[in-house]
């Protein structure tokens, strides 16, 4: 695969991603957070099973020992209940802010990374610092009114921004495994397994609520979970890792088009400054560090 198509998939995969806010918000209109995020995580699950059965049959992996297998399953299950907690404030916060200040929000992750990398002994460049800063100013602006107040909105956005930082840390340290899809499955499932009793419990959602957000429940399990993450996994097989952040850091581009395009949402002269802050700080931070030649 060369660097065009690879490039191309990970274009594809934010594409898919910025889509999914709008699904998202259009499912709240039928049935609450926890039935969307239950349904979105067994249908994700569900829809990689197929592809993991072929991988199987077609590119066995080598012999794994007992333990090997244990930790897939186990970063799985970890994984899984850090992205069903951030995918619950993701989808709560959606019910009070527009669709592309949360796809914006959102997109902070990239930023968080790196420093939260730091409680792990992960060393971020000196440049993430003023990336965090410029990013902060660029939320006040998108996000905070004359009353100097989050809306509830943003601010159970940005804890899923956090949240969702924390769930990349977590796949990067079982990405050691090298069965990535196999992790994602078990994530999902798992996502799913959390939200079903309290779904049935709290929501009690009927099967005619369930069809009516069909469409938005299915292009967030099949294509914003199983099609994006498998896009994602083979778009960075040839892509440098910082192109590849930086592309895929485009969805909240597409989220706040999406939601312009498709729900007719407007984001004032302010918020509009404000993403423009926040997306420069993403960029910035997935610039390489140039390293002067060392002189022989």
């Amino acid at each position: 695969m060369n660097r065009v198509k690879s490039n191309l998939m990970l274009l594809l995969a934010a594409l898919i991603w910025g889509c999914a806010f709008v699904a998202q918000s259009v499912g709240m209109d039928y049935v609450g957070p926890i039935t969307f995020n239950c349904l979105r995580s067994l249908i994700g699950s569900a829809a990689l099973l197929p592809l993991l059965f072929w991988m199987d049959r077609h590119h066995p992996h080598e012999e794994r020992t007992a333990e090997e297998k244990k930790k897939v399953y186990r970063g799985g299950v970890v994984c899984g209940i850090i992205l069903c907690i951030a995918s619950l404030f993701q989808q709560y916060g959606i019910q009070y802010t527009s669709v592309g200040k949360a796809g914006f929000i959102t997109a902070l992750y990239v930023v968080l990374v790196p420093i939260l990398g730091l409680f792990i002994g992960k060393k971020a460049k000196p440049a993430v610092w003023g990336c965090a800063l410029l990013a902060a100013v660029g939320m006040y602006f998108l996000s905070v009114n004359g009353a100097f107040a989050l809306s509830t909105g943003d601010f159970l956005v940005f804890i899923c921004a956090i949240l969702f930082a924390c769930h990349i840390l977590a796949v990067d340290h079982y990405s050691f495994l090298r069965d990535g899809i196999r992790l994602s499955c078990i994530q999902f499932f798992t996502a799913g397994i959390l939200c079903l009793i309290p779904m049935l419990v709290i929501e009690k959602p009927t099967m005619q609520v369930i069809l009516a957000a069909a469409g938005p429940i299915l292009y967030a399990g099949v294509l914003s979970s199983g099609a994006g993450y498998t896009l994602q996994i083979l778009g960075q097989q040839d892509a440098d890792p910082a192109v590849a952040s930086l592309i895929l850091s485009l969805e909240s581009v597409f989220a706040a088009l999406a939601g312009w395009l498709i729900l007719h949402e407007t984001l004032s002269s302010r918020e509009l400054f404000g993403c423009c802050l926040v997306f420069a700080a993403i960029i910035i931070a997935q610039l390489p560090s140039y390293k002067k030649p060392v002189e022989r």
